[in-house]
């Protein structure tokens, strides 16, 4: 995968939230496919959690705070998902978790996050009126009521009934152009869409329009709408997005769940946020407990076992908070689910020391040129040096293709890594791959899920390699190309000879895409 949203999207899991045991990503009648099982359950989404300072010295008046509008019966939080595994999705992590802390986007019922996934363009305006806090809004029943006017209001109301508000309330909060008249909410989001869109939730349309004589320096600059320049200049400039290594900005590239969670929290993190607390450590964690100040105030509570805790790059223990360290908390049910480190505490060690070789495994994907690595349980982060020298597996490569658990010898200067020789490799190897040919076959498991599919195989030259077989995951994912984009497809569409793509991890296919 293109290091793009690791770039910059990325440059400046995993939490989900899912309800008495149903999805909590976004909804239609199929499991793991985007759903938002909201649909016929009988929730109520209008109450309102209240979390309290758990600070039972210093908080007398035992004060609430409104921290998200859900129902508590029946919640249950999944802080990490095994298909969030490999050097092109694990960066992510971060990312997915402060979205899921704040409800906006989650995972799926059956534990996946299916962070290769393409993201559709109902599931991005869904995942943007929540970034803006407008879910009860978009959930109310005035809102599900409306009467939409575009073309294909009735295939939303079908198909994505669950939906209907929050395009009605995207409609009032200017997420769509005057001169739309489709939804079209099975296509695909692509980058130069879901950019504009998340322009659009941090109203900045008219510092936009401002910026529509920006010279664009991307190689394919060429391919950005003159109309949507000012929206892609603008998003550069807040550190939303940037082009790829080679220089282009391919625009109409499709967005995976893994990029829109990058895209969205970047986008949050300029927006309002009312359900976080804010303050700055002012003691070690001692019995679980985590203590600051928050306004001049003191403020305790507890960590919640599964916490998702960020610090310098990496998911860390409790025990690497420091003092000083200033974060943000999210909670739930009187205790800290989400804790990241915004600005590291006075004092704090956390480079590898300079002028040394080190030793130490790889600790996260390489973001925003920090390298991360752990040796006896301290994490520690460097910036690589331009020059940098990275050996892997006996050749030069670039750091993305270090994976997290090589154990490394790191050598530092001024600094800075500059140089990275992988001594041992990982044990979970990820190796993606694409294969094009023609539609033979399929078989399925005893619950009539796909588990396998042959095709005719187009070698790389030319040559077709007949009735190769390849192992699906037990939620292949189905795409449909037509001339309006890629859309949601279904095995059904497979016919004999049809022509396919196979997208998957260690030869064993994630997504099949139709065409």
């Amino acid at each position: 995968m293109n290091n793009s949203f690791k770039k910059v999207v990325v440059t400046g899991l995993t939490l989900a939230m899912v309800m008495g045991g149903s999805t909590a990503a976004f909804a239609s009648n199929d499991k793991g496919k985007g759903n938002d099982k909201d649909k016929d359950r009988g929730r109520d989404w209008n109450n309102v959690i209240e979390t309290k300072y758990n600070d039972k010295n210093n908080d007398k008046n035992n004060k609430d705070i409104n921290i998200n509008n859900l129902n508590v019966k029946n919640l249950n939080i999944k802080l990490s998902f095994d298909d969030v595994k490999g050097a092109d999705v694990e960066w992510a992590a971060r990312y997915i978790a402060s979205l899921a802390s704040k409800r906006v986007f989650e995972g799926y019922e059956d534990g996946t996050f299916q962070p290769r996934k393409t993201i559709t363009r109902i599931e991005a305006i869904t995942a943007a009126v929540r970034l803006m806090g407008l879910r009860d809004q978009a959930e109310s029943a005035e809102a599900k009521a409306a009467n939409l006017n575009f073309k294909d209001a009735d295939k939303l109301k079908n198909s994505y009934s669950w939906a209907t508000g929050y395009v009605s309330v995207a409609l009032q909060n200017d997420l769509f152009e005057e001169s739309d008249d489709m939804i079209n909410p099975g296509k695909e989001a692509d980058r130069l869409w879901a950019t504009t869109l998340l322009i659009k939730a941090m109203k900045l349309q008219d510092e936009a329009k401002t910026k529509m004589n920006t010279k664009l320096t991307f190689k394919d600059a060429n391919k950005i709408p003159a109309g949507s320049v000012g929206y892609i200049a603008l998003a550069i400039e807040k550190n939303l997005i940037d082009g790829y290594e080679d220089n282009t900005f391919r625009p109409n590239n499709p967005v995976t769940r893994a990029e829109l969670a990058a895209l969205l929290d970047r986008t949050g993190s300029q927006l309002p946020d009312n359900a976080s607390i804010s303050g700055t450590i002012s003691s070690t964690v001692s019995n679980n407990l985590l203590t600051l100040t928050v306004k001049g105030q003191p403020y305790s509570v507890e960590l919640d076992s599964g916490a998702f805790i960020f610090r310098n790059g990496a998911k860390v223990a409790a025990s690497e908070l420091r003092t000083g360290d200033e974060v943000i908390v999210r909670t739930y049910g009187g205790k800290a689910i989400f804790v990241e480190v915004k600005k590291l505490g006075n004092g704090s060690s956390n480079q590898l020391p300079d002028n040394t070789n080190f030793t130490a495994s790889v600790n996260a994907a390489v973001s925003n040129n920090i390298l991360t690595v752990i040796k006896d349980g301290q994490s520690y982060s460097n910036e690589l040096a331009s020059n940098v020298s990275i050996i892997r597996n006996g050749q030069s490569v670039a750091a993305s293709e270090l994976r997290v658990g090589d154990e490394v010898l790191v050598r530092t200067s001024g600094g800075k890594v500059v140089f990275v020789a992988v001594t041992t490799l990982a044990n979970d190897q990820q190796a993606n791959f694409i294969v094009n040919g023609t539609y033979n076959s399929y078989t399925t498991n005893s619950s009539d899920q796909v588990n396998s599919i042959s095709i005719n195989k187009i070698l790389n030259d030319g040559s077709v390699q007949n009735n190769v077989y390849y192992n699906t995951t037990s939620n292949v994912t189905f795409l449909y190309n037509t001339s309006n984009g890629t859309i949601q497809g279904d095995r059904s569409q497979l016919t004999s000879n049809r022509s396919v793509e196979l997208r998957g991890t260690n030869n064993v296919v994630h997504t099949i895409v139709i065409k």
